[in-house]
């Protein structure tokens, strides 16, 4: 099966096992998802992700999910922004700023995957590939 939008998988998979109060979810590895896994964990959206091997050449990305301490969800919403059909980019001044910073918008730029934070504080823009709130 050949994905052409790893990241909108990735985003549908957590959206789907947050609402089934899952607290894990395998994704497919690719470098993009790894680096929002990344971003995920550092802002403290999921408690952690570690590469699985799952007998593919490919392998898998397993992400631990996070919940409030009453169980009510972490993650409210994530969506796509930028998709293969029509890539998003900014530069570091016209950076959303999800639920007026609240929430964190993830980036991809040359030197790596960042959030909108990050992209301020490096002064640096990119493809917005996704907001998290």
């Amino acid at each position: 099966m050949s994905l052409s939008d790893p990241i909108a998988d990735m985003l549908t998979r957590i959206r789907n096992a947050i609402h089934g109060h899952r607290t894990t979810v395998n994704i497919r590895a690719t470098s993009a998802c790894d680096g929002v896994a990344a971003v995920l964990k550092q802002e403290g959206y999921i408690d952690d992700y570690a590469r699985v091997d799952d007998g593919t050449k490919q392998g898998s990305i397993r992400v631990y999910l996070r919940y409030g301490p009453a169980g009510e969800d972490v993650i409210q919403e994530i969506q796509r922004v930028s998709k293969p059909g029509r890539r998003v980019y900014s530069g570091v001044d016209e950076l959303p700023r999800p639920l007026d910073g609240m929430g964190i918008c993830i980036v991809s730029t040359s030197k790596g995957v960042f959030s909108d934070r990050q992209c301020r504080e490096q002064k640096i823009g990119g493809e917005v590939l996704c907001t998290v709130c």
